[in-house]
Order: structure tokens, then C-alpha cells, then sequence
């Protein structure tokens, strides 16, 4: 890899190699309403909206805290939960009722349309909650929902690399994924270098401990054509990717859509309670969608 000029959002990603690492910072949003327990949210940003498929991420914690997130629906994506400590449970319009503690995967494909709640007792929470946007071929899928409670692991010389979606190094991963991407908890113990695929972007977010390449809270983004990313240390790192998603979108509060005219038709079916079938056990009231903005919301690409 050739060395690349810097701008200030820039940092060195790999020890001894200018990597051209994107520094994505996060804004504190109050999960599940005004009074819930504070997110980071590092995708989408001001400038970067999507690293390959992966159009959203949410990291929390380590804290005490209480999660309460009420029904609420989604449309063209994936919702995919992982947790470093702690314990939530998943219900939804589909009639699941699945924990996930931590190295599960659940993951839930709402395709033309499904709802959902989180919750947990007050306990020590510590995760991410991501959201793949699902490509043209597959937005109106039927909904579905998994849970992987062992998944495999790639090893190498200072790391483990626990693999929830997609394939890394050609170990793949059994949840279900509707275009080329990855995603994987990486345990890096040392120095060590983990193959990746050069076609695809990728994004790292440290998880806890100290890894010398990453500060703790922003997301990095890696553009495509490396086939390594190297780490040093000792910590947990999330890593996402996948290839350049090549459609626009319309992304606004939980949906996923292609125009303004979908978003509408699917803020209009949940306040009418139609399209997203019903939480059944959730001690509450559903969330209800915010007001629309006065202008039209405009498809967008990766980047603003």
C-alpha cells in the first residue's frame, strides 16, 4: 500500500504504515427514548453513512444501567446484537422471545416488515446493536430472527476472531447475510495481523482494553485494498465490512427504504398499527414515529 497524505480526520491504523484511517466520532442518543440509558452512535455520520452493507451502529457501556427499548418497527434491514457483558431480551411481532448473553448472536431480518423491544434487569451493559442494509433483491423479504449461540472462531498468531456475519479468512459465519460482508469480535492478544478481504471497506471500534492502533469511542474507517489489518495489544475490537454498497438509500428512524413516498407509507401503517403485527409480554405502549421533516428526504449513497 502506497503512503497517503492526511487530513485531520485521519490516523496511523497499523503500526509502521500510513493506513488511511477514517476517525468516525460518535453523538450520545438516548436509546429507546428521552429518559433511556445513552448510546454512541459512530454510523451513519456527518460525512461516512455506510462501510459496505452496514448502515448503523450503536455502541453502550460498559455501565450499570437498564434497557427498555418498547416496541418499535423496522423495514429493509437487518438488526444484529452483540454483547461484550450483560444480558437483554429480544420479543417480537413474530412471537420470539430469545436472551442473548454475551458471544450469542441474535439477529433479526425485518425485510418488508417486522417490530420488536429490548430489555433487561439493571445490570452491568456493555454491547453494539449494528443494522445491514439489506440490497434491492432482498428489501421485502418475509421477516425472520436467529440465534446463534456458538459461533465459529478464526485464530492466528495474537488473536481470535469470533465470527457473527459474514466470512473471515475463510472461516464464515452461519447467520444468514444478503450481500459480501463481515462482521467479527477480534481478541487481540499482541501483536497480530488478521487477513481480510481487499475488495471490502472495513470499520474497527474498540470494545475494551487497549489496542495501540484505536482510541476508545470513535469507529475507524479502512477504505478497500488491504489484505491485513494489523493490531497490538491486548483488548476486543469489533470489526465490520463488506463490499461498497452501490444503491441509495433513505434511511430515517427504524426504516430502511428507496424514497420519501416508502418512508411515509411505513410511518402511516405503524401509527395505524398495520404491517408490523404486535409485541405480545412487553410491559408497555409501543414507541411512536416522530413527526416527518417539512422537506423531502433524499436517497443517499455512502457518503453525503
Amino acid at each position: 500500500m502506497s503512503n497517503l497524505e492526511l487530513d485531520p480526520r485521519e490516523i496511523r491504523c497499523a503500526a509502521g504504515e500510513e493506513a488511511g484511517g477514517e476517525v468516525l466520532e460518535g453523538r450520545e442518543v438516548p436509546l429507546g427514548g428521552p429518559r433511556a440509558m445513552a448510546v454512541s452512535r459512530t454510523l451513519p455520520g456527518a460525512h461516512r453513512r455506510m462501510i459496505g452493507a452496514w448502515c448503523f451502529v450503536d455502541a453502550y457501556g460498559p455501565q450499570t444501567a437498564t434497557m427498555r427499548v418498547p416496541p418499535h418497527p423496522h423495514t429493509g434491514l437487518q438488526t444484529v446484537s452483540w454483547l461484550v457483558a450483560g444480558e437483554v431480551l429480544h420479543r417480537d411481532s413474530l412471537g420470539t422471545l430469545q436472551e442473548i448473553r454475551p458471544g450469542q448472536l441474535n439477529l433479526m431480518t425485518a425485510g418488508r416488515g417486522i417490530s420488536h423491544s429490548e430489555e433487561s434487569p439493571e445490570t452491568l451493559l456493555h454491547g453494539v446493536q449494528l443494522w445491514v442494509a439489506l440490497p434491492g433483491g432482498h428489501r421485502h423479504v418475509e421477516p425472520g430472527f436467529e440465534h446463534h449461540a456458538s459461533l465459529p472462531v478464526l485464530s492466528g498468531p495474537g488473536f481470535e476472531a469470533t465470527v457473527m456475519m459474514g466470512s473471515l479468512g475463510g472461516v464464515t459465519s452461519p447467520a444468514t447475510a444478503y450481500s459480501p460482508l463481515v462482521g467479527a469480535e477480534i481478541a487481540v492478544d499482541g501483536a497480530c495481523e488478521v487477513p481480510v478481504e481487499p475488495g471490502f471497506e472495513h470499520g474497527l471500534l474498540l470494545l475494551d482494553g487497549e489496542v495501540a492502533e484505536l482510541a476508545a469511542g470513535p469507529l475507524v474507517y479502512l477504505p478497500p485494498g488491504r489484505s491485513a489489518v494489523r493490531l497490538s495489544g491486548r483488548g476486543r475490537v469489533l470489526l465490520i465490512g463488506g463490499e461498497p454498497f452501490g444503491e441509495e438509500i433513505v434511511m430515517w428512524w427504524n426504516f430502511v427504504g428507496r424514497t420519501h413516498d416508502e418512508i411515509v407509507a411505513y410511518r402511516k401503517e405503524w401509527m395505524e398499527g398495520e404491517g408490523f403485527g404486535s409485541v405480545e409480554g412487553f410491559d408497555g405502549e409501543p414507541l411512536p414515529a416522530p413527526v416527518l421533516p417539512g422537506t423531502r428526504l433524499k436517497p443517499r449513497g455512502r457518503v453525503r
